[in-house]
């Protein structure tokens, strides 16, 4: 097999799109902890302003609405081209590796202190050796936790391989990207099942174990196997600065709409369960919303990233590499940068902006640090 079949020259910017949603996902986490809605291991108690509140939960909402489908989409683009040149086995051996082995450390030995230490905050009254004792005797506490995105790109890629296998391969020919029109439907029919999902995976459901909202999956779904089209047929590359200028338009009217919606499905009231999910309008629109924003933002990035970032100076070019060793250690850094501040009180919101940078920052020299250690450096 010839090694430069299929083989495209390194995109800088997609390297700078993966560093800025690894951020993103460091700032949503620290984001919850600090009041906004949703689950981590760490939650901090402390006075928060409605206006606090309401620019946490919509930069939740937006983080939500896209950066997961977007790591989904970015993680499968370079999936046929590796698989042209090393083979199915090869392939899904170095998956085995990447992702399995980070997923059972994860699972094995970041967790258990994990959830020992918010066990303990949340006033549980037992040591560490009881608790690991209570952890490790009953397999329905086992939990991968934010290493869920680990675990479905491990079944993605292995339904990919299989749908090589049985159906074939797509053609490698360049075509123009969809029109906004076929993409704005695409939004519709993503929101559309996805509210179909939701009557009964209401979002915060989770499947035992590996942690999967499958609220989400529609569009994790539809975004994985967009990657994989965009690579066949150059899409990235094509978007044009036309259209991105159309969505960038959308994203603004989107963020002028969230209020509204905010407000009429009660949030104001405490009460966002009937956008959460359920045979409900408001699960519809949030549904709907989400994917809209999910499509403005990927448009946007990719083609803003494209023409802006395609080069990496030092710093840049350290956090690339560290990128995937700072996304598997980020919770237990953040955690711990919270737990050094927690005597700080300040209203919830300002102090997130004043801790979050630091919050990013550790994340990533902790990532860097392991990164470099002989026995992570192939793996992550």
């Amino acid at each position: 097999m010839n090694s430069s079949a299929g083989k495209k020259p390194r995109l800088l910017y997609i390297d700078n799109l993966r560093i800025l949603m690894t951020v993103l996902v460091i700032m949503h986490h620290f984001a919850i902890g600090y009041g906004g809605p949703g689950g981590f291991f760490y939650t901090e108690d402390g006075s928060m302003s409605d206006i606090s509140f309401i620019l946490i939960t919509l930069l939740l909402a937006i983080n939500q609405s896209f950066f997961m489908g977007f790591f989904f989409m970015l993680s499968s683009y370079f999936s046929p081209g590796s698989i042209d040149r090393k083979g199915a086995g090869m392939f899904f051996r170095d998956r085995l590796k990447r992702l399995g082995i980070p997923l059972l450390f994860y699972m094995l030995v970041v967790v258990p202190p994990l959830s020992f230490a918010g066990a303990r905050l949340r006033g549980f009254d037992m040591s560490f050796g009881e608790f690991l004792s209570f952890y490790f005797t009953d397999f329905r506490n086992y939990e991968v936790a934010q290493m869920w995105f680990l675990a479905a790109l491990l079944a993605f890629a292995l339904f990919y391989l299989l749908w090589r296998r049985f159906v074939g391969s797509m053609a490698q020919s360049e075509q123009d990207p969809p029109g906004n029109v076929a993409i704005a439907l695409f939004a519709l029919a993503v929101g559309l099942v996805t509210f179909a999902v939701r009557i009964w995976w209401p979002v915060g459901a989770e499947v035992p174990l590996v942690n999967w909202q499958l609220a989400h999956f529609p569009q994790y779904i539809a975004l994985y196997i967009i990657g994989i089209a965009a690579y066949r047929r150059n899409w990235f590359e094509t978007l044009s600065e036309k259209q991105a200028k159309f969505w960038r338009w959308m994203i603004l009217v989107l963020i002028l709409i969230f209020p509204i919606l905010f407000v009429a499905v009660g949030a104001l009231e405490g009460n966002i369960d009937p956008a959460m999910g359920g045979l409900h309008w408001e699960s519809l629109a949030y549904s709907v919303w989400e994917q809209f924003m999910c499509m403005a933002m990927v448009i946007s990035l990719l083609v803003w990233f494209r023409r802006r970032f395609n080069q990496q100076g030092r710093l840049a070019g350290s956090m690339s590499g560290a990128a995937y060793a700072t996304y598997v250690l980020h919770a237990p850094t953040i955690v711990l940068v919270a737990l050094a501040l927690r005597g700080i009180r300040l209203d919830m919101g300002l102090k997130y902006v004043l801790v979050v940078p630091f919050a990013v920052g550790a994340a990533f020299l902790v990532g860097s640090i392991v990164k470099r250690l002989p026995v992570a450096r192939d793996i992550l």
